[in-house]
């Protein structure tokens, strides 16, 4: 049976706000887009469809930002090293629990994303969703948005694409290619608790200390390098299994597991990364809603599980959900560009570095930490999507294959990725030059001016 259609009638759409360097989405790559771009001297628009800046730190609750990093590991620094500095002095942050990083607070980051924008006098446009680009060609010269106030457009003379699922880039004709649902990276609801006793819980993890081998167990196989193994993770497996065993929590809950990110003095466990959910798809909005509320009742089943066979925790409540599905893996563009494999695994180099990122790979079954000092670099070209002009493309949706996107769609990496993009936006704008012809000495002049390592 065809589908029904209705036809929308033509209309007029006001041109609410003209502006050099407009970015869509505002999580880590995003944010850092905006600030770089607006610290190399243009005027810079900020566009996001919730409330709060930060992406998946604020909107999900993804508090370990960086916590891969050991003491040999070598990073870029720049903005990403500035969100976490800049949580610590403000209060929102906690030293993490299996690494020598800050674990951002979620709630706390958004003042910290506020204070930033509006230190750099970044024009933010909270409350507005992406819902078409404004192309002359294949030029994107702006986007239309859809809010309380209605339709609006946007114009621009650069747009950084960050929305994680390259929307931009996708319906303005660029060539992007989805993960089948079936391969893709499971989603995660995100909790936190509250009322757990700090000193018995603690006690249980010195008693039981889990390693990152003990990832590998049950319903995940996870590839190391070997170094890894015995290696302190902050792992949660063992009380679901006697859940299930206990008729506590039904056997096909066999995939919730995971890591906690940090234990507050007030009770407060945060950072609960448990609930796995396979066969979600981000782009899709009957997919997010059904996992979305299958994602709550999971986590219902693991903190009751907590409750029963986790010292410390008998008297634990769920303190609150992120707002929104956390999604690691839909569609990417194809790029001038497209990362590999073996750039990730054998430290590439490239002559259009924006910025370094160490040697760390989580997803697809295969996790590798950072410890030895190795890094890659972050070529500019895999920001640049085929199809269209004025535009890049910044975050987890930049262009590589299976393995590249388990190293580049890591917060941090964003936050290398969309400086770059940022300050290359920048320039092309003060030089009148096209995206793909930005003098890239220049721009790696201003990256380092920002204070990124780029070799």
């Amino acid at each position: 049976m065809a589908a029904k259609r209705i036809h929308e009638p033509s209309r007029s759409i006001d041109v609410i706000h003209e502006t050099d360097v407009l970015v869509v989405g505002s999580g880590p790559g995003g944010l850092a887009a905006a600030l770089a771009a607006a610290r190399a001297g243009v005027e810079v628009t900020l566009v996001e469809r919730f409330g709060c800046f930060g992406g998946n730190i604020t909107t999900v609750g993804v508090e370990g930002f960086a916590w891969y990093r050991h003491e040999q590991t070598v990073e870029a620094g720049g903005i990403g090293w500035e969100f976490e500095e800049r949580a610590h002095a403000m209060g929102a942050a906690v030293p993490e629990s299996q690494s020598l990083s800050y674990e951002l607070d979620s709630e706390g980051f958004k003042l910290v994303a506020d204070r930033l924008v509006e230190e750099a006098g970044i024009r933010p446009m909270l409350h507005r969703q992406f819902v078409a680009p404004i192309l002359d060609g294949a030029v994107v010269t702006g986007i239309i948005t859809e809010s309380k106030a209605g339709r609006e457009a946007i114009l621009a003379r650069r747009i950084i694409d960050a929305t994680g699922d390259a929307d931009v880039a996708h319906r303005a004709g660029a060539v992007t290619h989805k993960t089948p649902v079936e391969e893709m990276q499971a989603a995660s609801v995100m909790f936190h608790l509250a009322g757990v006793d700090k000193q018995a819980f603690m006690a249980s993890v010195r008693a039981d200390p889990q390693t990152y081998a003990d990832w590998s167990t049950g319903e995940w196989s996870v590839e190391t390098s070997g170094k890894e193994d015995a290696m302190f993770s902050p792992f949660l497996k063992k009380p679901f299994q006697q859940a299930i065993a206990a008729g506590v929590m039904p056997a096909h809950l066999n995939t919730i597991s995971g890591t906690w990110g940090a234990m507050h003095d007030t009770g407060e466990l945060t950072y609960m990364n448990l609930v796995h959910l396979a066969g979600c798809d981000g782009t899709d909005p009957d997919s997010l809603t059904r996992f979305e509320i299958e994602g709550r009742k999971q986590a219902m089943q693991a903190i009751e599980a907590l409750r029963r066979f986790t010292p410390g925790c008998g008297a634990a409540r769920l303190r609150n959900f992120g707002m929104t599905i956390g999604i690691r893996d839909t569609r990417k563009i194809d790029a001038a560009y497209n990362m590999t494999e073996a750039d990730v695994r054998n430290q590439g180099r490239f002559e259009d570095t924006i910025g370094i990122y160490p040697e760390f790979i989580d997803g697809y079954g295969v996790l590798i930490l950072p410890t030895t000092g190795r890094y890659m670099q972050i070529p500019y070209r895999a920001m640049l999507p085929k199809g269209t002009a004025n535009l890049l493309v910044a975050g987890r949706a930049i262009g590589g294959d299976r393995i590249a996107h388990a190293a580049t769609r890591n917060m941090a990496c964003c936050a290398v990725a969309g400086q770059g993009a940022g300050v290359a936006a920048a320039l092309s704008v003060k030089t009148g030059c096209d995206l793909d012809r930005v003098d890239m000495a220049a721009v790696q002049a201003e990256l380092r001016r920002q204070g990124v390592r780029l070799h």
